[in-house]
């Protein structure tokens, strides 16, 4: 199967420490996807801002123009820490029914089970919701995730709408440690639907199966 292929971009930033952990993937089997500086059919991730949950700009380093579902990652990794700041942005598959994820899999494997992910969408009070969930199946709970039931700390999640018609999802990734180091496969997610307030399960075709690749934080 042909890697997927997505941009890195990079600029000037503030060095704020936000990152995450986050999410919903694609049920596939081949191999991890490299991360390619090809053009992406999609806006470019460069011209997207970010405003924040309390109204300050979020400024970050490096973004990627993810090769599926239209969706982009922003992120800061400082190397002295290991963490990593990101904010992904994906529109949502039917309005505000929808839900949208990412994450990274700490195992290295390729593909959705094992990934740990931050899954945001609008609760049925109105409110947008936010918080990591671990995806040990192919059919996972998508319910939050308890601390000591992660496989490495997550924290400063949140979501907002931006342009209306997309959603942001934040949160500080504190990467684990290992042969890895940066370098991990990351996988992201749309689903269109919410029931009782759970995400239910995604598509199982086109870009929905085809959303995972490797990424290199330090890059």
């Amino acid at each position: 199967m042909a890697a997927a292929a997505s941009t890195v971009r990079r600029g000037s930033a503030s060095s704020a420490s936000v990152s995450l952990a986050i999410v919903l993937a694609a049920v596939v089997t081949c191999s991890s996807f490299p991360l390619t500086r090809a053009a992406a059919k999609a806006a470019p991730c460069s011209s997207q801002t970010f405003s924040g949950t309390g109204g300050e700009q979020r400024l970050y380093a490096s973004c990627a123009d993810l090769p599926h579902l239209g969706a982009t990652l922003h992120y800061n990794y400082t190397a002295a820490t290991n963490t990593v700041a990101v904010a992904f942005r994906a529109p949502q598959a039917k309005g505000d029914d929808g839900w949208v994820a990412w994450g990274i899999n700490p195992s290295g494997r390729a593909g959705m089970v094992g990934t740990q992910a931050v899954v945001a969408f609008q609760h049925s009070n109105g409110s947008l919701v936010a918080y990591p969930t671990v995806l040990d199946s192919y059919v996972p709970s998508m319910a939050p995730a308890a601390p000591e039931d992660l496989a490495f700390p997550v924290s400063d999640v949140a979501a907002e709408y931006a342009d209306g018609k997309e959603m942001v999802v934040y949160a500080t990734l504190a990467l684990p440690a290992g042969k890895q180091g940066s370098k991990f496969t990351h996988v992201w997610q749309q689903g269109t639907a919410v029931v009782n307030d759970v995400p239910a399960a995604h598509p199982t075709t086109g870009d929905n199966i085809l959303s995972t690749a490797t990424i290199d934080f330090s890059d």
